[in-house]
């Protein structure tokens, strides 16, 4: 409710200073007075970019656009340099939630062998904020000269990104208790060591579909089972949404796939510096600023390409 109230602010503030620009520029009129231009014209510009930051909110019409998000990453192929990649992109979905006033916290990870990580679970907590990361649902690539190879030889890396809305206490999510193979396993920290001596950490399979997930970053199983459960809804509902988007798809236009060989975007760091969403075809030359977390750029030309 807090959230909407701030729109309704936001709207009432476009319309004050749309009122006191016409008063400015009635002013300038009637006294021929052009040394308020300068002022004008500032004042447009603002005005400009809070209408531009409006329509953006308005473009957030979907079904669970409001939610919190579940993002999740999987290196691929290529052992080390895709799990430094996939550490790279954890590091910058954190960095983005920071800079945007959200939450983010790792709910499981999976270390890589060398350095990096193979996989981990994040969940962000933030008004819209799956219906800003849906826009990074898919495969990321890499391009860049390997800080792992000794012939320092160029590198392309692919990791999956999984998006997801948390599941809330207003959708039934029917599972069946025969349909889960519940596992508790020791938490595993850094170098293989036990975090813990007892067995808190949770895998949970859903049998019909072969879903599997896991969460270890509580201190209690109980915890643990809670959030693994969240997430395992997260993912059926997924699944019913992808049944549902592929029987409107007509109505919808074209649905971009998160599987291999459908990368959505690519960062170059050699043999020169970019960033291109291959969906909107938005560029950036600061790769180093992207990877900081600055994505809502590409975030809002996704967005807006939607609606075209």
């Amino acid at each position: 409710m807090a959230s909407y109230e701030n729109q309704l602010k936001e709207i009432d503030n476009v319309i004050l200073t749309l009122e006191s620009i016409s008063e400015i520029i009635e002013i300038a009129i009637l006294e021929k007075d052009n040394s308020l231009e300068p002022e004008i014209l500032e004042s447009i510009n603002k005005l400009s970019l809070s209408l531009d930051q409006l329509e953006l909110k308005t473009l957030f019409d979907g079904e669970f656009d409001s939610r919190n998000v579940i993002l999740s990453i999987h290196a691929g192929a290529g052992g080390v340099e895709s799990q430094d990649w996939a550490s790279m992109l954890m590091r910058m979905y954190t960095r983005w939630a920071e800079k945007n006033d959200m939450s983010a916290k790792i709910l499981e990870i999976s270390r890589g062998d060398e350095a990096g990580i193979k996989s981990c679970t994040i969940s962000i907590d933030g008004f819209n904020s799956y219906g800003m990361l849906r826009s990074e649902k898919g495969v990321h690539r890499l391009v860049r000269l390997s800080p792992y190879d000794s012939d320092n030889a160029r590198h392309t890396s692919f990791v999956l990104v999984e998006i997801l809305p948390e599941i809330e206490s207003d959708i039934e999510i029917d599972i069946k208790s025969d349909d889960l193979q519940i596992e508790s396993f020791k938490a595993g920290g850094a170098g293989g060591q036990s975090v813990q001596k007892n067995s808190t950490a949770i895998r949970i399979t859903h049998l019909p579909t072969g879903i599997k997930v896991s969460c270890q970053n509580e201190r209690s199983q109980s915890q643990n089972k809670e959030i693994a459960m969240k997430i395992l809804k997260s993912r059926l509902l997924s699944l019913e949404i992808k049944k549902r988007d592929e029987n409107e798809k007509k109505l919808k236009g074209p649905h971009v796939s998160a599987e291999w060989g459908n990368q959505i975007r690519s960062y170059v760091l050699h043999p020169y510096k970019m960033v291109k969403d291959h969906r909107s075809n938005w560029e950036s030359s600061d790769p180093d600023n992207v990877l900081d977390g600055e994505l809502n750029i590409f975030i809002d030309k996704f967005l807006r390409m939607g609606k075209n």
